[in-house]
């Protein structure tokens, strides 16, 4: 119930905004990504994209706190290929008294990227663009103090996990995504395969799908779609998939100046995108703002 009201009120403060600024700003040219320092553009809705992003649940204690950037470290003079970097953290925060921010689990990601685009002429498809991107990363995950108890000396226990915490988290993958799009639609697709992983005994597939279309003024709905390994703790093992959907109504900032900001409300619900909780479903609302470097 909780969830639900949460999930309710930021849909309602996001209908109000988006239909405050389609009605100041109606002659505006629509466009999902403004220009980036990187030749494919972020993905709006996927929350492991590297981002600067804060963003508190609603109904719960926690506080997303995403920092991190993708970056073209060469762009091709044609502008259609490049290969760059990738650094993030992801953490989950604890909203405590005294504006204080114990942190319960934090997951780093680095690796190297390669990303093209070739223009479409095609009077039949609503596209204009083809691109994509490849990326060998590896990624960690981390209990930290705000997962500690102090006073008893020792890491709080789950219910839902058998095994000891914390617990050793790495995987070494290769992702791929590839997208069609224009200056007010993108679709892509993706798939994922981990070539190696601790804890071991994870299904090296998954994969990726997603929409994204612009609204009337600054205005956005974007959608990320994910078919995860079900990590069963019996078998210490996977088995089957299951459907992580990241749903996201936002707005650009560029009407006072501030293009590369937005104010985003999402909806998620599927497997934990936090190493340290793979195997646990979640369903929550968040609303805050992300940064676009």
């Amino acid at each position: 119930m909780k969830n639900r009201f949460g999930l309710y009120r930021a849909i309602f403060i996001l209908t109000a905004m988006l239909i405050l600024v389609s009605v100041k700003s109606a002659q505006s040219e629509p466009r999902l990504n403004p220009s980036t320092r990187t030749l494919f553009k972020p993905l709006l809705a996927d929350p492991t994209e590297p981002r600067i992003a804060v963003m508190p649940w609603l109904g719960d204690r926690y506080l997303q706190l995403d920092i991190g950037s993708s970056a073209d470290l060469y762009q091709s003079d044609s502008k259609k290929f490049a290969a760059g970097v990738d650094f993030a953290t992801y953490s989950l925060l604890n909203r405590s008294d005294n504006f204080k921010f114990p942190v319960d689990a934090i997951d780093y990601l680095f690796g190297i990227n390669a990303s093209w685009n070739n223009p479409i002429s095609s009077e039949t498809l609503p596209f204009d663009e083809f691109s994509g991107k490849i990326r060998v990363s590896h990624i960690s995950a981390h209990f930290e103090d705000g997962h500690y108890d102090a006073a008893q000396h020792h890491w709080l226990q789950q219910a839902d996990w058998n095994g000891t915490i914390p617990f050793t988290y790495s995987r070494e993958f290769v992702n791929l995504i590839v997208a069609l799009s224009s200056p007010e639609h993108r679709l892509y697709a993706g798939y994922q395969y981990l070539y190696h992983t601790i804890p071991d005994g994870i299904n090296p597939h998954s994969f990726q799908a997603g929409i994204e279309l612009s609204t009337p003024g600054s205005t956005y709905l974007a959608a990320d779609f994910k078919l995860l390994p079900i990590w069963q703790p019996s078998a210490e093992e996977t088995k089957g998939h299951r459907g992580t959907w990241n749903l996201q109504a936002g707005m650009r900032l560029d009407r006072i100046g501030m293009e590369k900001v937005r104010v985003a409300c999402n909806y998620f619900s599927g497997i934990s995108r936090h190493g340290m909780y793979f195997y646990r479903p979640e369903r929550y609302s968040t609303i805050g703002v992300i940064v676009d470097l």
